[in-house]
């Protein structure tokens, strides 16, 4: 069974997503051992508690450096001893020393057709809003691994999703939750927690489940 930390800012709909698929077992082989918010008001600790997952707060106003902080978050994420980190709408830059003690072991969702529309300031409803600037037809979301760059990492799966014409940023992020964030992390979780995702540098390769299954025997 994967042990899954997930760290979230705001509401957790994608922390709710992977806590009903894993309860109507569509996620089979993870389970979420702790849940670790920035922000003391985030609705995503409700979740968690809601769902008997043990919930924390660390944020960097309680320390008086960023480094403080830092250590701090490691400190919280090591003490679960998760198997892989799941970054669901965390607005915090993971440090580089978590990235060390965790090589290959981290992912995040970000809201867009990576590599457009991503990297620093695109975030949350920026980058709905920039892609309704841009004119783009298409969006989607990705799901990738963190390596310490902004949005930088080898990229696990991603979905598109059509814009309408005149649909607001805001109708566009919720368009882009449902037809794609709430599906392929789910997915990226039990890919991972099944073997079938391997890492070749830059890129990564999704196994079919009879190799994945050969390769085990």
């Amino acid at each position: 069974m994967l042990k899954v930390l997930v760290c979230a800012s705001g509401g957790g709909t994608n922390l709710q997503a992977i806590i009903d698929r894993i309860a109507d077992r569509t996620i089979r082989n993870a389970g979420i051992v702790r849940v670790i918010s920035n922000n003391p008001g985030a609705f995503a600790l409700e979740r968690a508690r809601a769902a008997g997952i043990p919930a924390v707060c660390i944020s960097p106003k309680s320390y008086e450096t960023r480094e403080l902080f830092n250590e701090a978050l490691l400190q919280g994420i090591n003490e679960a001893e998760p198997d892989l980190i799941v970054l669901a709408g965390f607005l915090v830059a993971i440090p580089q020393i978590v990235v060390d003690a965790y090589p290959g072991k981290i992912i995040n969702i970000h809201p867009a057709l990576i590599p457009s529309f991503c990297g620093k300031g695109f975030y949350g409803l920026k980058v709905h809003e920039k892609a309704l600037e841009r004119g783009v037809k298409v969006t989607g979301a990705t799901v990738h691994f963190v390596d310490g760059g902004l949005d930088s990492g080898p990229i696990i799966l991603q979905k598109a999703v059509s814009i309408p014409e005149g649909i607001t940023a805001k109708e566009l992020q919720a368009k882009v939750m449902h037809e794609a964030e709430w599906i392929i992390l789910p997915e990226a979780i039990e890919l991972i927690a099944e073997g079938r995702v391997q890492q070749d540098g830059r890129t990564t390769h999704i196994l079919p489940e009879q190799e994945r299954e050969g390769q085990n025997t």
